[in-house]
């Protein structure tokens, strides 16, 4: 339960930067609200592999680039289902963007990273 706390914990934080940068690029610099995502997406994941890494699974691996390997790969996913679930949501359930990406990362979050990094990338 404490890792999944942490792990949450992680993912909240890193959620708040990826907000941050997403609304930046949507709001003040106007950019197709699909690009802000990806882009906020990809700082957001930065943070939460280094939280992870270093505090939430204290990985201590010979090879200091197979979790970000992994990591990436699990990203390369989670980038492509924020992508697609906000899409889908804001054009089609005619949702605002930023409820659009709360929905789609809450759902992520406990979800799919928690258990791929759980049980792939920091094992």
């Amino acid at each position: 339960m404490i890792t999944f706390l942490k792990t949450q914990a992680a993912s909240i934080i890193g959620s708040f930067a990826d907000f941050l940068i997403t609304i930046l690029l949507v709001e003040v610099l106007h950019t197709w609200y699909v690009a802000g995502n990806f882009a906020g997406n990809i700082s957001g994941a930065l943070l939460q592999f280094l939280l992870c890494k270093d505090w939430v699974f204290k990985t201590k691996t010979h090879n200091k680039y197979s979790p970000l390997i992994k990591f990436a790969i699990v990203w390369i996913g989670n980038l492509l289902l924020s992508a697609a679930g906000v899409y889908l949501l804001t054009n089609f359930a005619g949702l605002n963007y930023i409820i659009s990406k709360i929905i789609i990362s809450v759902i992520l979050g406990t979800t799919y990273n928690y258990l791929l990094l759980k049980k792939f990338v920091f094992v």
